[in-house]
């Protein structure tokens, strides 16, 4: 009976050990977007690519924005080992300021959050800087 009881208890810890090793793994071919200079208005949409390089596959649960000017889109199936996937975040260009926003993804990885960047600078070029309409001094004159 004891012999059982260790060959079960054996059996079931390299079961266990098998079934852990199978994992997802998120890549991000890059963690920060940078959208430069663009005027107000433009096209605010990005996409961050990934690869699933793990075993299993990976299913992206959440994918929430640091404020409500950034909205993201996660994919709805799960990503397959080796396949590639995107997150779409669009980021509302009629506000003028600059970019400094941060997309959080929850993931089953094996690391379940990821932390995304967006960053540029918004201008509405009908108006424009003080500094570029300085006229001549006197002295110039």
């Amino acid at each position: 009976m004891k012999k059982l009881m260790t060959l079960l208890f054996v059996g079931l810890i390299s079961l266990t050990v098998n079934a852990q090793e199978k994992v997802a793994k998120i890549e991000f071919k890059e963690t920060t977007i940078d959208y430069g200079t663009i005027e107000k208005g433009a096209n605010g949409l990005r996409t961050f690519e990934f690869t699933n390089t793990g075993d299993a596959p990976l299913i992206i649960s959440k994918v929430s924005s640091s404020c409500g000017c950034t909205v993201p889109k996660k994919p709805e199936k799960p990503i397959m080992p080796g396949e590639k996937g995107e997150i779409e975040v669009k980021y509302d260009t009629n506000r003028v300021m600059p970019i400094r926003k941060t997309i959080t993804v929850l993931s089953n990885a094996d690391t379940p959050t990821v932390s995304l960047k967006i960053k540029g600078n918004v201008i509405d070029p009908s108006k424009t800087s003080v500094l570029a309409k300085k006229e001549k001094s006197v002295m110039e004159k």
